[in-house]
């Protein structure tokens, strides 16, 4: 490689490295996933992109970003530690690289649901932080690909860099769920309240009513309790 190319690359990697440092200020977790998952296809021409994430309550890595559409598998594939190529990854913290026949490799492990795994090439990162593993790239070619030092050196690279903003952006996320089911738990204790007063029922009773009008309308709780609660209103503002 001559010195004009052998700059020409560097500042490619440059270039991929500064985008994700920009994406890092993401606090949302999905958009700083797809945009890594972007980032991580052009890097290495992949046809396929999966980022598993690790969560360390459940011992598992779950499937939570894809270059292809896979919405239903989305937070559904798991594997443990040490299970597949990637639960290897992600235990070693190593990257692995296979040019042809990954599904093969003796590590593997096949999901019928998913197309990438007859994929021939595979090329599997850790994501890390200063606590340990957070989570792993893949990336999939359809036929055999031979991956560059420059695409194994980037990639673990973006590994290293996104872990804390991954960390961060989880904890946002879970603290934003554990709002919101406590605000849907207020919603219901006072849908709850409403039946007890106006029906004469028990809390068991009138939680009972709540689940069997969800069931039967095909909502879920919160919506079923706020048409209580809104109901309750308008008779209110009708009876004054």
């Amino acid at each position: 490689m001559t010195d004009k190319s052998k700059i020409k690359e560097l500042k490619k990697e440059l270039s991929f490295l500064y985008r994700v440092a920009q994406s890092v200020n993401s606090l949302e977790i999905d958009e700083l996933l797809k945009e890594i998952v972007t980032t991580a296809s052009e890097v290495t021409h992949a046809d396929s992109c999966l980022i598993y994430i690790f969560d360390a309550k459940k011992k598992q890595l779950i499937l939570r970003a894809s270059k292809n559409p896979h919405r239903d598998l989305l937070k559904k594939i798991t594997m443990k530690l040490g299970e597949g190529i990637t639960g290897w990854v992600a235990k070693v913290r190593k990257p692995v690289a296979i040019r042809e026949g990954a599904n093969k490799d003796p590590r593997f492990k096949y999901f019928r649901s998913l197309p990438e795994d007859r994929f021939e090439a595979f090329l599997s990162v850790p994501i890390v932080n200063k606590h340990g593993i957070v989570g792993v790239i893949n990336v999939q070619h359809k036929r055999k690909h031979v991956h560059s030092e420059m695409e194994i050196n980037l990639l673990s690279a973006i590994g290293r860099l996104i872990g804390g903003a991954i960390e961060n952006a989880l904890l946002i996320e879970e603290s934003l769920a554990l709002k919101e089911a406590l605000e849907i738990r207020k919603l219901i204790e006072r849908a709850k309240g409403i039946l007890m007063q106006k029906k004469q029922l028990s809390e068991e009773e009138a939680y009972k009513i709540l689940q069997k009008e969800s069931m039967d309308s095909r909502k879920t709780l919160k919506e079923v309790a706020e048409a209580i609660i809104l109901a309750d209103k308008f008779k209110l503002v009708l009876d004054r």
